[in-house]
């Protein structure tokens, strides 16, 4: 093999390693803010709830189109949940607040829910979760 065929297939390995790495990475990230996220709805904090699924966001974002369809998706659930007024720290529970608060509070669970789906098949369909399918595959002989 010549020097330069050899130098290109090291420069090759070395650029599929490092994105290798680098999937590794997010991978971990995403892992630990869906922890993280999962835990926070199962306090009731909605706060932070949220604050997970953006930081998800950020991490999916980067490889969807400005403008494009999912970021419209997104602005869209965000604004739902923006105007549903102003979330709550912390939720015991629906029956002790008033119903004004109750019916708030219930319709902000409900989109927190709607984007925290959404974004768990947006990562499936990017390939970096759990239930990647490609859709050129098919088991149709």
């Amino acid at each position: 093999m010549s020097q330069y065929k050899q130098n290109i297939y090291e420069h090759e390995e070395e650029n599929l390693q490092s994105k290798l790495n680098a999937a590794g990475l997010i991978n971990v990230s995403l892992e630990r803010l869906w922890m993280e996220s999962y835990n926070a709805m199962a306090a009731g904090d909605l706060v932070k709830w949220n604050r997970k699924l953006d930081a998800i966001w950020n991490i999916l974002g980067g490889d969807c189109l400005e403008n494009g369809p999912e970021d419209k998706e997104m602005i869209k659930i965000n604004l739902l949940i923006y105007r549903s007024g102003s979330l709550r720290r912390k939720v015991e529970g629906f029956k002790t607040l008033d119903e004004l608060n109750k019916i708030s509070s219930a319709r902000q669970y409900i989109l927190l829910n709607k984007k925290a789906l959404y974004l768990r098949r947006l990562q499936n369909k990017q390939g970096k979760g759990t239930a990647y399918i490609n859709p050129e595959d098919d088991d149709f002989d």
